[in-house]
């Protein structure tokens, strides 16, 4: 899921959330939206709701504020940014949550001979598609090496003792960009959210990370459409019943933020 943070430049897909419409709800729902991470948000409920609407949703926008001041490369006091900025090779403390999805990444960059890569932050930037400006011309292949050569998932470690989670590079120009992870990320808050309230149907997304529970009001599995891969028509490509698991997609749009591409509220 790349576009984390990406100011509506590259955004999340573009799954379209759908509940099955009968004549008569079997259960009430409760349809919660907002912006985060340059994208919007979308959790929906069904069932008995421990709490207010409004109650929930404060308890959501903090809950995803918080996580872009875990990870965010768009603020300068993030983190992960300070991370970045620090030029140093001592170990630097994060939190528990963050410390999860980088021992993910590393481990999939593994499975994957590196293809994905999160330290590839340096490369991203040059291109124009992270926090610093577009460049006015196509990258050389002196600046493409020079990049390169910051890259690399050998120079970062995860360490976790009794004093809590720490992350630590060898290289002090070493950039960790997590916005490939950033929006499920923020999915897992949310089903964390989820769990303490003991709320057991529920459909929650950021952008193209989806996860669901349970049945829908009208008692029926979760669905999501999701679109055609293309910006020449705003139609479906398949449906999907999650039945309890969750799925991910990305794209690139050109638009400024906008429901175009996002995960969109189908009923």
């Amino acid at each position: 899921m790349a576009h984390l943070f990406t100011k509506g430049l590259l955004l999340s897909l573009a799954l379209g959330l759908m509940t099955v419409c009968d004549d008569v709800d079997t259960r009430p729902q409760m349809d919660i939206e907002g912006k985060t991470m340059g994208t919007f948000y979308s959790v929906k409920i069904s069932g008995e709701i421990p709490q207010s609407q409004q109650q929930l949703q404060q308890e959501i926008d903090a809950l995803l504020e918080q996580a872009n001041n875990d990870i965010s490369t768009y603020r300068d006091t993030s983190v992960l940014s300070r991370f970045n900025q620090y030029r140093g090779t001592e170990a630097q403390p994060i939190p528990r949550g963050m410390a999860d999805i980088i021992l993910q990444a590393l481990r999939i960059g593994q499975d994957t001979h590196g293809a994905m890569n999160i330290t590839v932050g340096p490369l991203v930037n040059l291109w124009g598609f992270g926090p610093e400006k577009q460049p006015t011309k196509i990258p050389t292949q002196y600046q493409i090496d020079n990049a390169l050569k910051q890259v690399g998932l050998q120079h970062l470690k995860l360490i976790s003792d009794n004093r809590g989670e720490w992350l630590q590079k060898d290289r002090p120009d070493l950039y960790v960009d997590l916005s490939t992870l950033g929006e499920g990320y923020g999915v897992d808050q949310l089903v964390n959210l989820m769990m303490r309230h003991g709320i057991t149907n529920y459909l929650v997304s950021v952008g193209g990370a989806v996860s669901s529970r349970g049945v829908n009001g009208q008692g029926r599995p979760w669905r999501v459409a999701i679109q055609k891969p293309t910006d020449k028509e705003n139609a479906v490509q398949a449906l999907v019943n999650l039945q309890g698991y969750s799925i991910s997609t990305s794209a690139v749009i050109e638009t400024t933020l906008s429901k175009a591409g996002n995960v969109i509220p189908m009923f």
